[in-house]
């Protein structure tokens, strides 16, 4: 599973938002250790108040663990992941909480530590987290047999698309996928080759090339928000300035948003209204069926543990009838019988305890495989109203073209974009034994990628491997 870990403080700000319901379908608190109180935000504010003894300011530290999105792991894989990081860094038997989400029909993980030792009142060094979470990823894919994703192998190689929590509330704000955006952008350089294709390309997928205030080349959507060129392609300002040049002759960001709110605007504005009406028409009704089944599961979640509760209760005088009292409760102590009856009900715990954890995930995980169904129906819907408004901004750039006086060349990008995705993958040839002894050549001579490659490699890390939506959009 990816973990994504961060120092950081705000104990009420961080207790609050783990147990926020609107952004989550289920919140389930599984675990306060350390602690005198028994709520999350409670026993956050205690590490807060015991790390003013000290001169630490981010006194927690914060864990996300996203397994694979097509596993259903158990209970005991999270826990032990987690045990793994507490001795990875050094935080065995420090206070934790440890609560579970699941939204989009995925069940995540997230977990606090106090870095506080209340015994030196010092707080607990850190150094070299990120790498230290990376190499308990990497084994609990192998443990777990999990195809591990090619940007755990190689960061070079990791997902394009992921995206951080400040890219994520960004698209948010105007109702678009984060993820989405940093395709679309990927997608305009890698078919591009110069600061004018590059323009053309990114208003055909509905955003606007200006210059920043301090972040060079940016695109500005046509809801106004600005993403950074060089952040969404993963691009240096060097090779930025390389194909586009400098952005001083650019538009600023706000004459470009004058030039929408004036000129491109007014002529798809009704359009975009009427498709996004449709798409929250659609989008709605997906959501009433998804609130009345969360309701649903979080019902026969409850009656779940009333009826595994009252079970174990009558298990529980069960095993105490066994204990005889008076005289012969004493003969039963000194002839070692009621030791005997002390283990058998130890074992009897403990395996009630498994029982009823191992009902419990067989619930959830039949509950999440109906919640994804429904979420590939959601799914579709956003990405058949997606296209529509990227067709909406596709005619636009069109016109444009044409009010100009040029030829509207936007449909030859799409079918070249349709193309390279319907082009299946070419099998590699295997080698014939007679040429294995020929020579290798000792230099290979470097070809200049094309356009259709770059867009190529782009769709292939797309199809292939487990994608990873970065990092967890509730952190």
């Amino acid at each position: 599973m990816i973990l994504k870990g961060s120092q950081r403080n705000g104990a009420k700000q961080l207790g609050l938002h783990l147990l926020k319901a609107e952004e989550n379908e289920h919140v389930e608190l599984h675990d306060i250790r350390g602690f005198m109180s028994d709520d999350v935000v409670g026993a956050l504010r205690e590490a807060e108040a015991i790390a003013k003894g000290t001169k630490c300011r981010q006194f927690m530290f914060s864990v996300s663990l996203n397994p694979p999105e097509n596993e259903r792991v158990h209970v005991r894989t999270f826990e032990k992941a987690l045990e793994a990081i507490e001795e990875k860094n050094g935080l065995t038997g420090q206070p934790r909480v440890v609560v579970f989400h699941e939204k989009e029909g995925r069940r995540h993980c997230h977990a606090v530590w106090s870095r506080i030792d209340p015994e030196t009142m010092t707080a607990k060094p850190m150094s070299f987290y990120k790498n230290k979470l990376r190499e308990v990823s990497r084994q609990l894919y192998l443990e777990n047999g999990w195809q591990m994703p090619r940007g755990l192998i190689d960061p070079k190689d990791r997902d394009p698309r992921n995206f951080s929590l400040d890219e994520w509330q960004q698209a948010k704000r105007i109702g678009r996928h984060a993820g989405e955006l940093k395709e679309l952008v990927q997608e305009a350089w890698a078919t591009s080759d110069s600061a004018r294709t590059f323009a053309h390309a990114l208003e055909e997928r509905g955003f606007y090339l200006a210059r920043g205030d301090r972040r060079g080349h940016v695109a500005v959507t046509f809801e106004g928000e600005v993403i950074s060129i060089s952040r969404a392609t993963g691009k240096k300002a060097k090779e930025l300035h390389a194909r586009l040049g400098k952005p001083d002759a650019l538009n600023s960001v706000e004459e470009t948003r004058k030039r929408i709110a004036e000129d491109i605007l007014p002529r798809i504005k009704s359009h975009v209204d009427e498709a996004r009406a449709s798409a929250r028409a659609e989008i709605g009704q997906l959501n009433a069926r998804r609130v009345e089944m969360a309701k649903a599961h979080a019902d026969e979640r409850a009656k779940l543990d009333a009826g595994q509760k009252a079970r174990f209760e009558a298990e529980a005088r069960t095993r105490a009838d066994r204990f005889r009292k008076g005289m012969m409760g004493l003969w039963d102590r000194l002839t070692g019988k009621r030791a005997q009856l002390e283990k058998q009900n130890q074992l009897e715990v403990m395996w009630a305890l498994r029982r009823d954890q191992d009902q419990r995930q067989m619930t959830i995980n039949a509950q999440l495989r109906e919640r994804g169904e429904l979420q590939k129906e959601i799914n579709a819907a956003r990405t058949k109203h997606a296209q529509a408004l990227r067709a909406l901004h596709h005619d636009a750039a069109n016109y444009r073209l044409m009010r100009r006086g040029e030829e509207p060349k936007a449909k030859t990008a799409f079918e070249r974009l349709d193309t390279l995705r319907a082009e299946p993958k070419k099998q590699p040839e295997r080698p014939r034994f007679d040429k294995l002894k020929e020579r290798k050549p000792e230099r290979q001579t470097r070809s200049t990628t094309s356009a259709q490659d770059r867009l190529r490699k782009l769709r292939e890390q797309k199809r292939e491997g487990p994608s990873y939506d970065g990092p967890d959009l509730d952190r």
